[in-house]
């Protein structure tokens, strides 16, 4: 595999990386990385403890491989009994990297078709349904915590459809992975699932989730769907002795990559744009939560952009820095020309080839390492998610004011038009309609700025395609970086950095009433109401701590309200 960053351009950048690296400084980076020193992030005394339980990742491959032949004889015994599909019910880091597996990897004939189920939108949760029959559908519920909200109500909703289909032999449709101790194990044990993949101290329970990806959170269900776990593994360790101390950082592809992340954000390039080759499109989706979550802090942060249509060269202001990744083997000789004229025009690219798709697990590991060390050199914590519990407060209140009165709690909209209801701080003086809303918005946009679209809308075919074209249309229209959020997904992976990262950022949220709706077993709310909760929640959070953001409420007709919006982009 190609370790290091095949190339760094223009010269005068990789000039500035490499005069940096061959800084004593940059060699020590690495060494006190490796023996675990969490003064690297912080002098906190509390939070240097909390950091100790959380370095298991650089070890993580001498604690996994032990572990290959069980996981491999339960698959195996699993795939015996004639289940076809599995569904992974799971939020954030530790459920995103199968979901890159999955995609990166394929799934192997006669092996288990696995999906991700990832949201409370009751219409994502009714395709799923549909597309995995359940008779022959296994369930994987994981969470490390064991307490992730959307994880239990998906985990009890799915429980209590198969106990109507199999009684009390549910459980043996369904896996659990969590960390030892959780509500989650217990509850396993409980429902008498086939199988519990617990996590103690000696095989990644100190882990965080975002850095779980080759532990059990990732390695159960991609060899569920048939993927050579041990190669995963192998390609990782292999990445691992590229980073060591004993190699010089000069030639250590990791710490190589955490200086360009933050050479170029010192110059103001903090927009990490990643650029993926269609068979490694998924990793772009991982890789933006690893970074978000980790570095969107204390009013800092590496904002990482994922799924943008690239734009001319020349339309770019100097705020970017481009990651290319392709598969060498499949090129895509198209995107390679079109990173090489952004670097002709002067602007950083690092590009990252693979020599096969296995480097999957080898490209975790340089991102895990990079990301710490990025962090520490801008005197972040990486291991800790200090503004994620702000929006989860914010939706417990509002469910219980649900379960008390039996609706959510319903601010009066700043004005509606065209079935569309605007909400937010008074957009302008005299502002009388959807259009003023959109446009005053966008106007607080300033260079440097970017600009996230958060997206509760149903989850149907029509509508993602609708929103996938509004950003289209901001791209166009706009100099700022645009990122794009589904929400709850984005809660655990972008929400961090939206609250607690640098206020250089302009919010569109887009809600509407859901087609449908479905139960949370045991619960005084609905599906629907849970994820309105939880877009009302990061709403307020966000409002609270100042962020320029406006929701557009679409109501009951979200697909006209899309169409109408796109018409307004278009006259601004």
């Amino acid at each position: 595999m190609s370790m290091a960053a095949q190339s760094l351009i223009p010269d005068s950048f990789a000039s500035r990386v490499r005069l940096v690296l061959e800084d004593p400084s940059a060699q020590q980076l690495i060494e006190r990385l490796w023996h675990k020193d969490p003064s690297l992030w912080t002098n906190d005394p509390t939070a240097q403890a909390h950091i100790r339980q959380r370095l298991g990742w650089l070890s993580i491959v001498h604690a996994m491989e032990p572990q290959i032949e069980q996981i491999l004889t339960e698959v195996q015994a699993i795939r015996q009994e004639g289940l076809t599909h599995a569904l992974l019910l799971g939020m954030g880091g530790s459920s995103l990297f199968p979901e890159v597996c999955r995609f990166t990897l394929k799934v192997a004939a006669q092996w288990l078709d696995l999906a991700l189920l990832d949201t409370t939108d009751p219409v994502a949760i009714a395709a799923a349904q549909q597309r995995a029959p359940l008779d022959r559908t296994l369930i994987i519920v994981s969470s490390k915590s064991g307490t992730t909200t959307e994880t239990s109500a998906l985990g009890d909703y799915f429980y209590d459809q198969l106990r109507r289909l199999r009684g009390d032999r549910a459980g043996r449709q369904c896996l659990a992975i969590t960390d030892v101790g959780t509500p989650l194990e217990t509850q396993a044990k409980q429902r008498e699932f086939r199988r519990i993949f617990v996590h103690g101290p000696t095989t990644g329970q100190d882990v965080g989730g975002r850095f779980s990806g080759l532990t059990y959170f990732g390695l159960v269900p991609a060899a569920l769907i048939g993927v050579q776990i041990a190669r995963v593994l192998a390609s990782a360790k292999a990445m691992l002795a590229a980073c060591q101390p004993s190699v010089s950082v000069v030639d250590n592809p990791a710490v190589q990559l955490a200086i360009c992340l933050t050479e170029a954000a010192a110059q103001g390039r903090d927009k990490v744009t990643l650029l993926c080759a269609q068979p490694l499109a998924r990793f772009s989706a991982w890789a933006e939560q690893l970074l978000a979550e980790s570095t969107g802090k204390d009013g800092k942060g590496l904002i990482p952009i994922d799924g943008e249509p690239l734009r001319d060269p020349a339309a770019y202001p100097p705020d970017r820095l481009f990651v290319e990744l392709q598969l060498a083997s499949e090129l895509d000789r198209n995107l390679a020309r079109k990173v090489e004229a952004l670097a002709a025009v002067g602007h950083p690219v690092v590009r990252l080839y693979w020599q096969d798709r296995y480097d999957l697990g080898a490209e975790a590991i340089r991102w895990f390492v990079a990301t710490a060390l990025a962090a520490s050199r801008m005197q972040i914590n990486a291991f800790d998610e200090p503004n994620v519990q702000e929006s989860k407060d914010r939706t417990k209140a509002l469910l219980e004011h649900y379960a008390r009165e039996g609706r959510l709690p319903a601010d009066a909209p700043l004005m509606t038009e065209g079935g569309i209801s605007v909400y937010g701080e008074r957009p302008m003086r005299g502002g009388q309609s959807a259009k003023d809303a959109l446009r005053a918005l966008l106007q607080q946009a300033n260079a440097g700025d970017y600009l996230a679209v958060l997206s509760f809308l149903p989850r149907t075919s029509a509508l993602d395609a609708a929103v996938e074209i509004l950003r289209n249309e901001l791209v166009r229209r706009r100099d700022n970086a645009i990122m794009l959020g589904y929400g709850p997904r984005y809660l655990h992976s972008t929400g961090q950095l939206h609250k607690g990262g640098p206020d250089r950022v302009v919010f569109l949220m887009l809600t509407a009433e859901d087609p449908m709706d479905l139960p949370v077993p045991g619960k005084p709310y609905s599906f629907s109401v849970l994820k309105a909760a939880q877009a009302l929640g990061d709403f307020q959070a966000l409002k609270e701590r100042g962020r320029r953001i406006v929701r557009l409420h679409l109501g009951r007709a979200p697909e006209q309200g899309m169409q109408r919006l796109l018409e307004i982009l278009k006259i601004l």
